[in-house]
């Protein structure tokens, strides 16, 4: 019976010191993720990946994250909203990688407390044109927005508010039919911006105004509609160029004249027709006959089709009038100096002629030279007896 107490106290024994060895170890290692890395994510140097771990929401991992973090990447996950003061606490984030998740808004400063994030990555998500409710009386009212598209964005225009230090954002892949003003305001630093693969048709130059510093602009992949919607923004885009930008293809879907072609090399001129003033006649300040449409003018009471011109003679006019200026003053500046090669031709003629006349050699043949280096000219009485001058050379004897 002894044997048998003392063989279950030391199973017993074993067990407890099983039981604290394992609550030991996970008091470790819960301790090492709060001061280092979340348990499914990975964790080198300052960057933690918790790409495509599942996650529904950010409240399991936000609380054991490194508030020292510089990069941040949650990709392939199941994320769908984000709070206001959710990121908070990592107000050193530089990097922040929310592609391929479920977003379809997000609220008006919802990254303001990442004042010094310079790279977001919005891609692959669902921000674009939604549905508010499924009933429709309530659905047209509650979707109206400025550009009258019954739909409302997942972007108010607040949403990157305090982000004043970002270099890189990435809204690609959103099913984005517009993008409201306002939205880049603050942006300042902005310097590479993708919206290519969405479904946008037309962009607001005023947008657009605030990104003095960008330098790379990605718009491919887009269903572009070359009209006067269409025609400040290339306006901004030829003048982004014009400060060594880089702005990729921009093809048209629409009209029929110009689908397939790049915007960029679309002349100016094209648009023309978009400065036609509404007649007078017109109800409520509007014209009585439609615009014609691209690469077509209004000549009478038709629409003819309007001459093409190459890209390169997009401002002709300013190019002949300095080319007029600069052949202009060529031509007076030779007037000029022609003038002046008569004249001058003409007074030495005369010059000559006269000389002539009066029976004087051109040119002087006893060489004036010769007389200043040996010194004054003499009279004959007081020259030397012994003196003569042969072929135009005096010859002195010794």
């Amino acid at each position: 019976m002894k044997n048998l107490d003392q063989h279950g106290r030391s199973h017993q024994e074993s067990l407890v010191c099983a039981v604290l060895s394992s609550l030991l170890l996970a008091l470790l290692g819960l301790l090492g993720s709060v001061h280092g890395c979340p348990g499914v994510c990975t964790c080198y140097g300052n960057t933690t990946d918790c790409s495509a771990v599942g996650l529904p929401s950010l409240t399991p991992i936000l609380a054991l994250l490194d508030q020292d973090s510089l990069i941040l990447r949650l990709p392939q996950n199941n994320l769908s909203s984000l709070g206001t003061n959710e990121l908070s606490n990592l107000s050193s984030l530089e990097l922040l990688d929310l592609s391929q998740n479920h977003f379809s808004a997000l609220q008006p400063g919802a990254f303001s407390s990442l004042g010094g994030l310079r790279w977001l990555n919005l891609s692959a998500n669902y921000l674009g044109v939604r549905p508010v409710t499924s009933d429709p009386i309530n659905s047209t009212a509650a979707l109206q927005s400025a550009n009258g598209i019954q739909g409302t964005v997942g972007l108010s225009k607040d949403v990157f508010r305090g982000l004043w230090r970002l270099r890189g954002l990435d809204l690609s892949s959103n099913g984005l039919l517009w993008l409201p003003k306002g939205l880049l305001d603050g942006l300042q630093r902005l310097a590479w911006l993708s919206v290519a693969s969405n479904r946008l048709a037309a962009l607001d130059r005023v947008t657009f105004e605030p990104l003095v510093g960008l330098q790379e602009l990605q718009l491919a992949g887009n269903p572009w509609e070359c009209d006067c919607k269409l025609r400040d923004f290339k306006h901004w885009m030829e003048w982004l160029i014009y400060r060594d930008g880089q702005v990729d293809a921009v093809w048209c879907s629409v009209p029929g004249d110009l689908k397939g072609r790049d915007i960029r090399s679309v002349p100016a001129e094209m648009f023309n027709y978009c400065l036609q003033s509404p007649t007078k006649e017109g109800a409520a300040g509007y014209a009585t006959r439609h615009p014609c449409p691209p690469g077509r003018i209004s000549s009478n009471d038709d629409c003819v089709r309007q001459r093409y011109r190459p890209a390169s003679v997009r401002r002709a006019h300013g190019t002949q009038i300095v080319a007029g200026v600069i052949c202009g003053t060529v031509c007076v500046m030779m007037v000029v100096a022609a003038t002046y090669g008569c004249v001058y031709a003409s007074l030495m003629a005369r010059y000559q002629r006269e000389m002539k006349t009066r029976g004087q050699p051109l040119m002087a043949e006893s060489g004036a030279d010769t007389d200043l280096e040996d010194g004054p000219m003499s009279s004959p009485e007081e020259s030397p007896p012994k003196e003569g001058v042969v072929h135009g050379y005096r010859i002195s004897s010794f």
